[in-house]
C-alpha cells in the first residue's frame, strides 16, 4: 500500500468528519494517499462523504480531475466510526472542534493506539500544541498542522511547533504537506499562532462596528472586501467559517493573552447563543435559507 509521492504516508488517519476533515481527507485521497476518516458519530461520516463525492464532482466538472482519477480518490477513504482501527496509521490529522478538553482526549487516546513512531498533528486553528502533546507519552512527535478551509483547494498550511515538538516531526509534517501542493508557514506556539492571530481580531471588530451601529452589514463587508481587496468581507467570512468557531478562537486569543483587546464582541456571543452560525445552520450575519 504505498503512496504514490515521496513525502507522503503510506495510511493516513483523519478525526472528524466535518468540513474540515472531511477536506483534509479528500486532499490526501487525491494525492493517492489511504485514508481512514473515523468520526464517532455514524451519520457525519454520510455527510462527510457525501460532501467528499461533491466536491470531487465540482473538480471534475472544471476540468482538474478525471472520472477515473475522482473514483480512485474516493475508494482512497475508508469511513469508520473506530478510533480503534488506527493500529496501522504512520500519520494522523486530528480534526474535530475547537475543544481542547475534547482534543487532549483523542491525543490520549491516540497514544495507546497508534505505533509508537506515528506523527500526530492537530488542525487546531488555536488550541496549544504544547498542551495538547501533553496529554500523550510522546510530545516530540506531535505538531500543529493548520489547514485552511476547504482544504482541497486552499494553498497554505500553517505548522506550529510545540514546546517539544522534535525537528524530525516537524519536517515530516511540512514534506507530507508539501507533497500535496501546499506552502507552509511557520508558528511557534503562540495563542491564535500566525493567521488567526491577525484574522480574527478584525472579524471581531466587524462584529462591534455592525454592533454599534457604524455601518451596515453589507456596507461593512463591501467597505472591506473593496477597500482592501480581499475576496470576501469580514461578515461574509465569519458566517463561512463558523461564528461559533470565530468565538472559541476569541476566547483562546482573551485568555491566552489577557488584553482586552481581544474581548469577544457581544453581539457575536449573541448570535452563537441564539445558534446563528453562519452558513452551516443557514442563519449567521446574513440569511441563507
Amino acid at each position: 500500500m504505498a503512496a504514490t509521492k515521496a513525502g507522503l504516508p503510506r495510511l493516513l488517519g483523519v478525526i472528524g468528519a466535518g468540513q474540515m476533515g472531511a477536506g483534509i481527507a479528500q486532499l490526501a485521497a487525491m494525492n493517492g494517499v489511504k485514508v481512514l476518516l473515523q468520526d464517532t458519530n455514524e451519520a457525519a461520516l454520510g455527510r462527510g462523504l457525501e460532501g467528499i463525492g461533491k466536491s470531487l464532482a465540482r473538480f471534475i466538472k472544471k476540468g482538474a480531475l478525471t472520472d477515473d482519477q475522482a473514483k480512485d480518490s474516493l475508494n482512497n477513504i475508508v469511513a469508520t466510526p473506530d478510533l480503534k482501527s488506527f493500529k496501522e496509521v504512520d500519520f494522523v490529522v486530528e480534526a474535530v472542534s475547537e475543544n481542547e478538553a475534547l482534543k487532549r482526549s483523542i491525543f490520549g487516546s491516540l497514544d495507546k493506539i497508534t505505533p509508537p513512531t506515528t506523527i500526530l498533528a492537530s488542525n487546531t486553528s488555536s488550541i496549544s500544541i504544547t498542551r495538547i502533546a501533553n496529554a500523550t507519552a510522546r510530545p516530540d512527535k506531535v505538531v500543529g498542522m493548520h489547514f485552511m478551509n476547504p482544504p482541497p483547494i486552499m494553498k497554505l498550511v500553517e505548522l506550529i511547533r510545540g514546546m517539544q515538538t522534535s525537528d524530525e516531526c516537524f519536517l515530516r509534517a511540512q514534506v507530507f504537506a508539501e507533497a500535496m501542493g501546499k506552502t507552509v508557514c511557520r508558528s511557534e506556539d503562540r495563542p491564535g499562532f500566525i493567521v488567526n492571530r491577525v484574522l480574527m481580531p478584525m472579524i471581531n471588530e466587524a462584529f462591534y462596528t455592525l454592533m454599534e451601529g457604524v455601518a451596515s452589514a453589507e456596507d461593512i463587508d463591501a467597505g472591506m472586501k473593496l477597500g482592501t481587496n480581499q475576496p470576501m468581507g469580514p461578515l461574509t467570512l465569519a458566517d463561512f467559517i463558523g461564528l461559533d468557531t470565530c468565538l472559541a478562537i476569541m476566547r483562546v486569543l482573551h485568555e491566552g493573552l489577557g488584553d482586552s483587546k481581544y474581548r469577544p464582541c457581544p453581539l457575536l456571543v449573541q448570535h452563537v447563543d441564539a445558534g446563528w452560525l453562519g452558513r452551516k445552520t443557514g442563519r449567521g450575519v446574513y440569511s441563507y435559507q
